[in-house]
């Protein structure tokens, strides 16, 4: 099922959404400030977390009018500017020099400005949350945005820990990723239901769904192509960061120390194309999917609490869309 299918019950709310983004960041600022500004928002993405905020408010929702407009559609936009922040401070982290098929921040305009960039939309974000007046959002988001920083720092440090357990990274993955898909969910549901079964089941489809996704990314950081990714592949082999591919691969292959040898090799070309196919060849390129499989269960069995509507399906069908299975090359 396409993104745009799944965003039809709520296509007036995001289109509320981009308005919001327009106004923000369209409108504002004067030369270099205004230019980047419209390269963010001309730089568009899926929209997954204002989607999953309109959707969780409008599927735990008892009626439809109940749930603010106005309040949904900053959420939702606070969620998307966060989200925004963060890529541009994890460009500069990361070194990357595409994103969404178009040249990062950093890249043009130089490692300070992107830090400075990425604090200006976390103003903005906040900015949006506060004006929600909800003590309850403001707890949430503030939780969920201290997760990703702790996420992220810990990543960093651990680049070229060989020895990184499983667990260790899906604790990372959880923090830095997953914490603001459940934020997203929990937020969303906090505007339209005051039931705490039903706020937290929302928030456990997020933090589950945001696994399955970044499990995913993981993946395809590994096999995709450019122009599948809209950014070079191979980042987390050039940064030194094991994740889900190398982890199974290293659980699965017989000569462990020839892995452990290639991973070290984290500007070479050709180990990172070895590394590449043998992910693929192997048992660890299914036992990643399975993987991936088990958190879009998991994500979709906490929507049970849930009343049917085409909101909660389209929830699932979200989830479906995370879980597709890579094509092998």
């Amino acid at each position: 099922m396409r993104l745009i299918d799944i965003y039809k019950p709520i296509k007036t709310e995001l289109k509320r959404v981009e308005d919001t983004l327009a106004e923000r960041l369209g409108k504002r600022g004067l030369g270099v400030i205004s230019e980047i500004n419209h390269h963010l928002l001309s730089a568009k993405g899926k929209r997954l977390r204002p989607a999953l905020a309109i959707l969780s408010a409008r599927a735990s929702s008892k009626r439809q009018s109940s749930v603010s407009m106005r309040r949904l559609v900053r959420l939702a936009s606070a969620l998307e500017l966060t989200h925004m922040a963060s890529l541009v401070h994890d460009d500069v982290i990361d070194e990357s020099k595409l994103r969404h098929d178009r040249p990062t921040v950093n890249s043009k305009w130089g490692y300070d400005v992107s830090v400075a960039v990425g604090d200006y939309l976390y103003s903005e974000a906040f900015s949006l949350i506060s004006d929600c007046g909800s003590p309850d959002i403001i707890a949430c988001m503030s939780s969920a945005i201290k997760a990703m920083c702790e996420g992220e720092l810990t990543q960093v440090c651990e680049r070229e820990n060989l020895e990184l357990l499983k667990h260790d990274y899906i604790v990372i993955v959880k923090k830095k990723t997953a914490a603001l898909f459940a934020a997203s969910c929990h937020a969303g549901t906090i505007l339209a239901n005051e039931d705490p079964d039903v706020r937290n089941s929302l928030k456990r489809y997020g933090l589950n769904f945001g696994i399955a996704f970044q499990m995913r990314d993981d993946c395809m950081d590994l096999i995709g192509e450019v122009g599948t990714l809209g950014k070079d592949p191979g980042a987390d082999f050039k940064m030194g960061e094991l994740t889900l591919p190398a982890l199974e691969l290293l659980s699965q292959e017989k000569n462990k120390a020839h892995i452990v040898s290639l991973l070290k090799q984290k500007g070479d070309t050709g180990a990172f194309r070895e590394i590449r196919q043998r992910f693929i060849d192997s048992g660890a390129f299914v036992r990643a999917e399975e993987e991936i499989s088990s958190y879009v269960k998991k994500a979709k069995n906490s929507l049970n609490a849930l009343k049917d509507s085409c909101f909660k399906d389209n929830l699932f069908a979200l989830a479906d869309y995370v879980g597709e299975k890579s094509k092998r090359p």
